[in-house]
């Protein structure tokens, strides 16, 4: 008994040229760029987000951003790549104890992050989200205008600042404890 062979999801006709088109521009602008690579890898994440939460509300402007990721994504991961054998400088490489503490401040920083408020965490998450989103981007994801973003963002990053003022006595330049 043979099986039927599965039918694509009808998003792939729609935006297989927006796609081609997206990647073309991406590529574009970094030549020998692998856009093979990066067509395959927006794919996948594609129908990773179609399994996860179904289709996306504008898949144009999915599409775009997706792009986008991976390409920032992949430009990251080539600066990071060396061939074997090579031995990172000692600057690289970093002390133990540094990379350590700068770990540690990158986990207070998120754990003091998910404290916030809602609204203010999802917009200081959408700026710390590894997509490098765009304001357009992140005004859209949380249904805010653009041009309130900024003041937004100031209002939450002073929430974040004095919420980790009360955890942290911060000395005055006197070297008193405020």
């Amino acid at each position: 008994m043979s099986h039927p062979t599965p039918r694509p999801h009808p998003l792939v006709d729609d935006l297989t040229p927006l796609l081609a088109r997206a990647v073309a521009a991406e590529a574009d602008h970094r030549p020998g760029f692998p856009s093979e690579d990066l067509t395959q890898d927006v794919w996948l994440r594609l129908f990773e987000h179609l399994d996860a939460a179904g289709p996306p509300v504008d898949p144009a402007r999915w599409v775009r951003a997706a792009v986008r990721a991976e390409a920032h994504r992949a430009r990251c991961a080539a600066r990071r790549e060396l061939p074997c054998g090579t031995r990172l400088p000692v600057a690289v490489q970093g002390d133990p104890e540094d990379l350590a503490f700068a770990a540690d401040l990158r986990r207070s920083l998120r754990a003091a992050v998910r404290r916030l408020p809602s609204r203010c965490r999802g917009l200081v998450l959408a700026f710390l989200s590894p997509d490098r989103l765009t304001y357009r981007e992140i005004a859209g994801e949380l249904g805010i205008s653009q041009g309130s973003l900024g003041p937004e963002r100031s209002r939450c990053l002073g929430c974040l600042r004095r919420m980790l003022a009360a955890e942290v006595a911060v000395p005055d330049p006197r070297g008193r404890v405020r």
